[in-house]
């Protein structure tokens, strides 16, 4: 009796403490912003500033508005002009303007806000994380206080926000159903039916952790977490916008999946991919992880301008790194400041400076490219490093290395003006008729002796000179051009020495030639030293291989180089975000709202990738853990997953959120393995998703994780799953996109010759990752299972469900391939039509099938095999063979009808 007493006297004793609570400041953010941003900014803030009153920043709000007052003095709500206008009743004077007053609760909290000093709070998004202490049981507590249900310390988070909201976890799922959704979640793939029936046997937790492990290894985890990723890097194998033509950079791709594979620790990831040629002696790997900066899209089409989208390649930079590393609408600040989150005008530019400074310029050969030589170009190669190693310094070996991979620094041909008798052809390359003349404006030609030329020509002969400074100006240099072919080659000019920068003028001849035709086309051109050794004997004939590899046939893939010296660009603001009407320069800098910019950083994109991962930045942590959660548990701590500004969603677990952003960066190392073997192995990762109504009407949508992820696969997944459960999928890795069967007149293209070439053999079986991606014209069953068309960043796949899916999966040749391969083994496996039911029902979601749903197939066979016992060409037909077997027709239905089902499409 006595013990029970004690133990009533503590619960008293608790109790009471917390029922003894401080009175509770009005808080800015979650009180006061709401109302702002719901009735006000929408006339004073980032793009309206009537009366010249802003709320977006406290600075503004706090000064005097147009009326010659203070909108809002601290601590004298009594004389602060915006609680006057508030409640007056003259609807010329009262706000908001023409609109519903605020309810008097809203203007309480208003005045009782001003009365306390006005605190300008800051946004939870901009607040550094801080560690959390999990919140387990207290050791001095009873044993009833504590729950078994705990695997790690995510569910401590997860059971106290339940407990809050008054409801309680669900029991874990069957394990069949738990290795489907974990192997589908880690791989992309449903398990093997051996492995599943072997786990079913084994222990319980350790086995499952092991079989997470195993999923770890496979090569196929970073096939599955590609595709998350190249949604938001828009990666396609096409360039978009009208002609859409294709985009050889599918290095990128495999570059994503075997770093996935390795672990790169994610701010090593970032830091490659946002600026690895800035690295020192960068590999070709650390350059072709640059190309998620070159998946923008490039404009082909004749007349365009090469500058004007070019600049739209930056913005999307721009926005797409605010997007995927910061969860920040960074696009809604190109025109103004933005209407709701602390950024201002200049600030995009300022991070626009950052970006600006490439070599890319929206043109048709897609430069900068990172160039693979052939095997037999490798020799030269190793000789000419050689030859410079022995000849000069270090750097100048890395510099004509450099060179040799990506033909930087080149000037384009749209750089040229003052046409004599020529023109850009097609708005994209010179082209000088017999006897006209170009100019190349400020060239710096400081210890400069070859220009490199890459031309073609229809009629062979004719010369090219070059006069500095003017028309009639001294000769620096004549060549004859190829008189044997028609061919493209580069080709290098002597130049005269010659100090400073100067302006050079190419005059063209060919007399040979109709007077409409151009002497050559003319892409690029390049100011390049003479290699070292010049004065040894053996000189040319090194020169003579460097030459060699300039023109040498490589594939190419594009990737980003910054500009430097000369060629630095300089970036401006544009007023009202239009390219064309520049404003003051613009300085690299971040927003003031975030972290500081090191002062030991440089300010270049390297120097803002390490910006986005230090320990103060408040966005990078909390966005990846975000954007992964979202990938295991159907929505994201934070739902609008591409905006953690105050027009966002709050997160549901604040707390864990920024638990698992320290673990993920500091304890885990940015190791995303890790932190996706915390969420799997969680017990809320493992609960049952069966609802009951009374979880329906609590958590309708599972924000409180009172039940297991039910939500639809990815398109990707849908038609894998399809082909890996029928034997049909292709365990190939890697290489060039394939083309599997899909409908003829899907891939209409213009101004060109392309076609939609099916593949034959097991490529087109491989892995939906690997398929063709064309942007104005996406592989259509993905499309219709919400697939990206990757023109923009996609941070979230919008799931939607309509009859045209139920179309596909019926209908699609892919899935009826499928369907007949299942359908053989299930006709194989049993004696009776039965044991094939039931074989592939289990082959697909690995366990027993009901009594209902095996009755309600059986019937579906018994109707198909009545149909097709009497038409044998539709038998034929659907088997795709000239023996008549109506049973295999009829099973084919039937396994179609099963890969139809709700529970194969979902992950339960």
């Amino acid at each position: 009796m006595g013990r029970i007493s004690t133990f009533s006297g503590l619960v008293l004793v608790i109790g009471t403490i917390g029922c003894q609570k401080a009175p509770q400041r009005i808080d800015f953010n979650t009180q006061v912003k709401p109302i702002i941003n719901k009735n006000c900014i929408t006339c004073h803030g980032g793009v309206r500033r009537n009366a010249n009153f802003s709320l977006l920043f406290q600075k503004d709000a706090l000064d005097t508005a147009e009326s010659g007052k203070p909108a809002i003095i601290p601590g004298d709500p009594d004389h602060s002009e915006l609680l006057r206008r508030l409640t007056l009743t003259d609807p010329e004077e009262k706000m908001p303007f023409k609109k519903a007053p605020l309810s008097k609760v809203e203007v309480d909290q208003l005045r009782q806000w001003i009365k306390e000093g006005a605190e300008w709070g800051n946004h939870w998004a901009y607040v550094p994380p801080k560690p959390v202490a999990v919140p387990k049981p207290r050791p001095w507590l009873p044993a009833i206080f504590s729950d078994s249900w705990t695997k790690n310390d995510i569910d401590y988070f997860i059971a106290e926000k339940l407990k809050e909201q008054g409801l309680e976890h669900s029991k874990e799922a069957i394990r069949a159903t738990l290795l489907r959704r974990v192997a589908l979640d880690l791989v992309g793939l449903p398990p093997a039916t051996e492995k599943v029936n072997q786990l079913l046997r084994a222990d319980g937790d350790e086995s499952y952790e092991k079989f997470v492990d195993e999923l770890f290894a496979s090569p196929q985890f970073g096939e599955k977490w590609a595709s998350w990723w190249l949604d938001m890097a828009r990666y396609s194998d096409t360039r978009g916008y009208e002609k859409d033509a294709s985009r050889n950079i599918w290095q990128y791709r495999d570059w994503v999946i075997k770093a996935f594979n390795k672990d790169k620790p994610f701010d090593q990831f970032t830091i490659e991919q946002l600026a690895g040629d800035l690295l020192p002696n960068p590999t070709d790997d650390q350059m072709i992880a640059t190309a998620f900066h070159r998946n923008t899209m490039n404009n082909d089409e004749g007349g365009t301008v090469d500058e004007e989208y070019r600049v739209a390649a930056v913005i999307d930079r721009v926005n797409t790194t605010y997007a995927v590393w910061q969860s920040t609408t960074m696009g809604c600040v190109q025109c103004h400041s933005h209407p709701y989150d602390p950024f201002r005008h200049e600030e995009y530019y300022k991070s626009m400076a950052f970006f600006n400074n490439t070599r890319d310029e929206d043109t048709q050969g897609e430069h900068p490219n990172l160039r693979t030589y052939r095997e037999s170009d490798q020799k030269k190669i190793e000789d000419v490093k050689a030859w410079v190693r022995k000849y000069a310094s270090p750097q100048k070996e890395i510099d004509v290395t450099r060179y040799l991979r990506t033909l930087e620094p080149k000037i384009h041909a749209h750089s040229c003006d003052q046409f004599v008798n020529g023109a850009l052809v097609d708005t994209k390359y010179l082209g000088i008729r017999h006897g006209g003349s170009v100019r190349l404006k400020n060239v710096n030609l400081e210890g400069k002796t070859n220009l490199v030329i890459h031309y073609w020509m229809s009629t062979p002969g004719g010369s090219i000179e070059i006069r500095r400074d003017r028309l009639d100006g001294d000769r620096v240099a004549r060549v004859a051009l190829d008189t044997t072919g028609k061919h493209e080659r580069s080709l290098a000019i002597p130049l005269v020495e010659t100090s400073g920068k100067h302006d050079l003028f190419f005059v063209f001849t060919n007399p040979r030639i109709k007077p409409d035709e151009a002497v050559c086309g003319v892409e690029w051109l390049s100011l390049l030293e003479d290699l070292p050794g010049s004065t040894h004997k053996d000189f040319g004939r090194i020169q003579e291989k460097f030459y060699q590899l300039v023109n040498a046939a490589t594939d190419n893939v594009p990737v980003m180089v910054e500009s430097d010296g000369d060629l630095y660009r300089e970036t401006n603001l544009f007023e009202r975000g239009n390219w064309m009407v520049k404003g003051k320069a613009m300085a690299p800098d971040v927003p003031k709202s975030l972290n500081a910019f090191g002062k030991d950083l440089p300010r270049n994109r390297l120097g803002f990738a390490k910006w986005l991962l230090n320990d103060d930045n408040p966005l990078t942590g909390r966005t990846v853990v975000n954007q992964v959660w979202e990938q295991l548990f159907g929505n994201g701590l934070v739902e609008t997953m591409e905006d953690f500004g105050t027009q966002g969603a709050l997160p549901s677990h604040p707390e864990l959120l920024d638990w698992l952003a320290i673990r993920f960066t500091r304890d885990h190392h940015w190791s995303i393995k890790k932190l996706i073997k915390d969420m799997v192995m969680s017990a809320a990762y493992r609960q049952d998703s069966k609802v009951t109504q009374d979880l329906l009407e609590k958590d309708p949508s599972n924000r409180w994780l009172s039940r297991g992820p039910r939500i639809r696969l990815s398109s990707e997944q849908v038609r894998d799953q399809a082909l890996a459960v029928s034997g049909l999928l292709s365990k190939k890795m890697f290489g060039r996109p394939v083309m599997p069967f899909q409908p003829e007149g899907v891939w209409q293209v213009v101004y060109s010759n392309e076609r939609w070439e099916t593949s034959k053999g097991e490529d087109q079986y491989r892995r939906g990752i690997y398929t063709f991606q064309k942007r104005t014209s996406p592989y259509p069953s993905m499309l219709t299972f919400d697939g990206s068309s990757r023109e923009v960043c996609t941070i979230r796949r919008i799931r939607t469900n309509t009859p045209l899916q139920a179309l596909v999966t019926l209908n699609d040749p892919v899935f009826m391939d499928a369907a007949r391969a299942l359908a053989a083994k299930m006709v194989e496996s049993g004696k009776t039509t039965e044991d094939g039911i039931r074989m592939g029902y289990s082959a697909v979601v690995f366990h027993p099938i009901s009594k209902k749903k095996l009755e309600s197939l059986r019937s579906l066979y018994l109707m198909a095999y009545a149909e097709y016992s009497k038409n044998r060409q539709a038998s034929l037909q659907l088997l795709k063979e000239e023996k008549f077997q109506p049973e295999l027709a009829a099973m084919t239905i039937v396994a179609n009808a099963i890969l139809n089902l709700d529970e194969v499409l979902t992950k339960e």
